[in-house]
C-alpha cells in the first residue's frame, strides 16, 4: 500500500533541501544580511519562542512552540493518529512516514488559514517539537508512550521516517520542521527531571542513548534538536558543551537550531545550581549552543551581551540559524505560486483520506498477545449478545494519550463494537469500576457496579474486558491528575480495582477477551494465566475503537509487534533513577519476559525458508540477508521479518534488532525479502564509547520474533540462525 499524499501539481524531488547546498547557502546569506539590520534588543527577543514581529524588516510575529507527536496538537480540529508507542508497534517505516506527511499536510493547511486571519498564537506555527526519540528504558516512565520504544535501532528508523514525512522532500522548502527531543539521556523519573543528573557511561551513551538522535541528524536532516531538562554527567543538557558542541555540532555536523525545553534554562540556576543568576544561566546556554529558548529566560541575554558574558557574534549565529529555519519553511518572504505547500487547502484537515489513513494505522498497531484455542477472531453469526465491560471501554482519554489534537469524531471500543455489529447482535455495557481507587474506602464504594458486571456476564455469549491506563495515570509531570506519582507509574500492575474486576469477569465461565489500552508495558501476569485472548491496543487514536472491532471480528488481521518488553514485575528492574543499561530492556536483561520485545501473534501462520547471505565474512561493507516468507494459513496478513545480530564474544549484549521488513502475503503466497545489514549493525562499543567489530564473529537470527526462549515458547517456532566470521 502506498501511503504518501502528494497533492496535484506537487513534484516529488529526488533532492532534499538539506542536500541542496547552493540553495542553503543562499538562504544563509539572506539570513546573515537580515540579522545585521537588527538592533541588539530585536535580536534578543527573536531568541524566545514567542518572537515578536519586526515590521520595518518585514518579519511577522512567530511562535515557535507547536506540537505534533501524533497529529497537529492543541490547535483545534485535526486528525488524532495513534500515539507514538502504538505507531512503533507497527514496525512499519512507510506507515510512520505517511503519518508524518499527513500531519505536515494538516499543519500547513491550518497554518495558512491562521495566517489569513492574523492568528500567530502558540501552537499555530510550522515548527513541530516532535518526534520524541528518547529510549523507553524503564516502563515506569510516564512519558514513555511518546517514544518509539526501548530499542535504539527501531527508534532510529521510525524517528528518521517521521521526520522525513514532516519535512518533505522538496528541494526548496520544508513542508514543516521536525525536532528530535529530548537531547539527551532523558527518561524519568518525572518528579526529579528539573534537577536530576543522569549519570551514564560512555559505552551506554553511544550504544543506547545517542544513536536515534544521530540518525535523525545525519540521515533525517532534522531541522531542530531540543535539549532535555536534566543534567547528563553533570552538565545541564540545554547548556551542555559536550552534547551541543562536541557531539551535535562537531561530531555529527548538525546545521539546524537547538531549542531548550520549556523553563529548562531557569532550572540551571534554580534546580541544578550550576549558575547563580538568570543572566548566567542564559549566557551558559547560549554560549554552549542553545539558539532558542522556550520561555523568557533569554531576555537576560540583553544584559549578558552588554556585560561581555555573551558575544554578539554568538547571538548573531543563533539568529541566523532561526531565520534560516523560517526561510526554509518559506514563511518570511512572499511565498507566491512557486511554493508547493501553499496550495494545500484547509479542507485537507480531517478529510476522508486522513480518516482512512488513521484507521489503517490503528489496525497496524494492535498486538495480539494471546489467542488460546483460536478464540479470535470472533464469529459474529454465532453470537447473540456481547458484553463490553471496563473503565476503558468508553473512555476517549484512553484513545489518545498526550500531546493530542481534537478529533471531529472518536470511536471508543464500545462505540466501535456497537457500530460494527449493528442490529446483528445485542451489546451490553458496564463501566464496572473507575480507573483507579486511591483508598480502601474508595475501593469499597466503587465496587458497587460489580453486581451489574455479573449480570452482563451472565447474559452475554462473550465478554470484551477493556482495562488499562490513560493519560491521567501516565504522562508528563504537570499534565496528569496522577498526584501520587507525578506522571510516572509506581508499579507495573493494573490498578488494584481493575485487577479485581478482571478476576470477577474471568470467573464468569464465559469466553473473555482482554483489551489493554495503555501506553506502556503492564505486568498482566494473572491475565496471561487465566484469560484466553489478550490484545494490546496502546492509545490507538480517534479511530481506535473501529480498528479494534475490525480485528475482533476478523476484518483485519493483527500485525503489531511489541516495541517494549513486558516484565512480570517492577521488582525485576534496577532502580528507576539508575541510568545504567545493565539489566534493562531485552538487550541486557537476563530474566524471562512475560511478553518479549518483537513479539506478536497473527490470525494466520508464516514459515521462513533458508536464508542466503551475500557473504559469510565481514569485510567492512556489511551483509545482505535474503529469505523467503510464506503464508501457510487461511487469512491474508502482514508479517514483520525481524533480523537480530549477536556478537560471539563474552559480555556482548543479547541479540539486538538490526533490520526489519514488512511483507503482505495472501493465503498460500510466498515472497522473497532482502534486508541490508550495514557494517554499523555489527558494532560493539568499548568503555570509551568507541565502536569496534568483534574478531570472534557473529550470529545472525532471522524470523518473526526475537530468538529468545520465551518467544519460541509463545510462538512455537524456532528462529533461523547463521554464523558470520570476522576478518582478522
Amino acid at each position: 500500500m502506498r501511503f504518501l499524499f502528494p497533492y496535484k501539481g506537487r513534484k516529488k524531488s529526488s533532492m532534499e533541501l538539506s542536500e541542496n547546498r547552493e540553495r542553503l547557502e543562499a538562504i544563509k546569506t539572506r539570513a546573515r544580511m537580515l540579522t545585521k539590520r537588527m538592533t541588539l534588543e530585536e535580536k534578543v527577543f527573536q531568541t524566545m519562542n514567542a518572537a515578536p514581529g519586526i515590521e520595518r524588516l518585514g518579519i511577522r510575529p512567530y511562535d515557535w512552540w507547536n506540537e505534533a507527536l501524533h497529529g497537529v496538537a492543541r490547535a483545534g480540529t485535526a486528525t488524532v493518529f495513534p500515539q507514538a508507542i502504538a505507531l512503533a508497534a507497527s514496525f512499519d517505516e512507510e506507515l510512520v512516514e505517511a503519518v508524518g506527511d499527513a500531519v505536515a499536510e494538516e499543519g500547513r493547511a491550518k497554518y495558512h488559514m491562521q495566517q489569513k486571519y492574523g492568528d500567530c498564537d502558540m501552537y499555530k506555527g510550522l515548527t513541530f517539537w516532535a518526534p520524541n526519540v528518547n529510549i523507553f528504558r524503564d516502563p515506569r516512565w510516564g512519558r514513555g508512550h511518546e517514544t518509539y520504544g526501548e530499542d535504539p535501532f527501531l527508534t532510529s528508523r521510525l524517528g528518521v521516517r517521521y521526520i522525513q514525512g514532516l519535512q518533505g522532500h522538496d528541494e526548496k522548502y520544508l513542508k514543516a520542521a521536525g525536532c528530535a527531543k529530548h537531547f539527551a539521556v532523558h527518561s524519568g523519573p518525572e518528579g526529579l527531571r528539573h534537577g536530576f543528573d543522569a549519570k551514564v557511561t560512555q559505552k551506554d551513551l553511544y550504544e543506547t542513548y545517542l544513536p536515534a538522535f544521530q540518525a535523525c541528524v545525519e540521515e533525517g536532516h532534522v531541522e531542530a534538536v531540543m535539549g532535555a531538562y536534566n543534567r547528563t554527567n553533570g552538565e545541564p543538557c540545554c547548556a551542555s558543551r559536550t552534547l551541543l558542541c562536541d557531539i551535535l555540532r562537531d561530531q555529527w555536523g548538525f546545521e539546524g537550531h537547538v531549542v531548550s525545553d520549556c523553563a529548562a534554562i531557569r532550572d540551571i540556576h534554580e534546580n541544578h545550581k550550576v549558575t547563580d543568576t538568570p543572566e548566567e544561566s542564559a549566557a551558559l546556554a547560549m554560549n554552549h549552543g542553545c539558539d532558542l529558548n522556550c520561555g523568557k529566560m533569554f531576555a537576560y541575554l540583553l544584559q549578558a551581551v552588554k556585560s561581555g558574558k555573551v558575544s554578539e557574534e554568538r547571538l548573531n549565529e543563533a539568529i541566523e540559524r532561526l531565520l534560516t529555519a523560517r526561510m526554509k519553511l518559506g514563511i518570511l518572504e512572499d511565498e507566491g505560486d512557486g511554493h508547493p505547500y501553499t496550495v494545500i487547502p484547509y479542507t485537507a484537515v480531517d478529510s476522508d483520506r486522513m480518516k482512512q489513513l488513521n484507521l489503517e494505522a490503528a489496525k497496524k498497531c494492535v498486538v495480539l498477545l494471546k489467542n488460546e484455542n483460536h478464540l479470535l477472531p470472533l464469529k459474529l453469526e454465532e453470537i447473540k449478545t456481547i458484553g463490553v465491560v471496563g473503565p476503558n471501554a468508553d473512555n476517549r482519554k484512553a484513545l489518545v494519550g498526550n500531546y493530542e489534537g481534537t478529533a471531529s469524531r472518536y470511536w471508543t471500543v464500545l462505540e466501535g463494537i456497537e457500530d460494527y455489529v449493528g442490529d446483528r447482535a445485542r451489546v451490553l455495557y458496564s463501566e464496572g469500576c473507575p480507573m483507579i481507587s486511591l483508598t480502601e474506602k474508595d475501593k469499597r464504594r466503587e465496587k458497587r457496579r460489580f453486581s451489574e458486571v455479573k449480570a452482563v456476564c451472565e447474559e452475554s455469549d462473550v465478554i470484551v474486558a477493556c482495562l488499562g491506563l490513560d493519560a491521567w495515570l501516565e504522562g508528563e509531570q504537570g499534565d496528569t491528575y496522577n498526584e501520587y506519582a507525578g506522571g510516572d507509574k509506581p508499579d507495573l500492575s493494573l490498578p488494584q480495582i481493575q485487577e479485581e474486576l478482571l478476576e470477577l469477569i474471568g470467573s464468569c465461565g464465559k469466553p473473555v477477551i482482554l483489551i489493554l489500552l495503555a501506553g506502556s508495558a503492564l505486568a498482566a501476569v494473572w491475565a496471561d494465566d487465566h484469560i484466553p485472548a489478550i490484545l494490546q491496543g496502546w492509545y490507538p487514536g480517534a479511530q481506535g475503537g473501529r480498528a479494534i472491532a475490525e480485528i475482533l471480528f476478523g476484518d483485519a488481521n493483527p500485525e503489531g509487534k511489541l516495541p517494549v518488553t513486558f516484565y512480570r514485575s517492577e521488582k525485576e528492574l534496577p532502580p528507576f533513577e539508575d541510568y545504567s543499561m545493565e539489566g534493562r530492556t531485552y538487550r541486557f536483561m537476563s530474566q524471562e519476559a512475560l511478553y518479549p520485545f518483537g513479539y506478536g501473534l497473527s490470525y494466520t501462520d508464516y514459515t521462513y525458508g533458508p536464508c542466503r547471505l551475500s557473504q559469510e565474512t565481514l569485510n567492512g561493507e556489511g551483509i545482505f540477508i535474503q529469505t523467503t516468507v510464506k503464508n501457510t494459513g487461511a487469512a491474508a496478513g502482514n508479517e514483520t521479518v525481524e533480523i537480530y545480530v549477536k556478537a560471539n564474544e563474552a559480555g556482548s549484549p543479547n541479540p539486538q534488532l538490526k533490520g526489519f521488513r514488512k511483507v503482505h502475503l495472501e493465503p498460500g503466497e510466498e515472497k522473497t525479502v532482502t534486508v541490508n545489514l550495514p557494517i554499523t549493525a555489527f558494532y560493539l562499543f568499548d568503555e570509551d564509547g568507541k565502536p569496534y567489530v568483534s574478531l570472534k564473529g557473529y550470529t545472525i537470527f532471522c524470523g518473526g520474533s526475537q530468538p529468545d526462549a520465551r518467544s519460541r515458547y509463545l510462538t512455537g517456532k524456532e528462529i533461523l540462525q547463521y554464523q558470520i566470521r570476522s576478518m582478522k
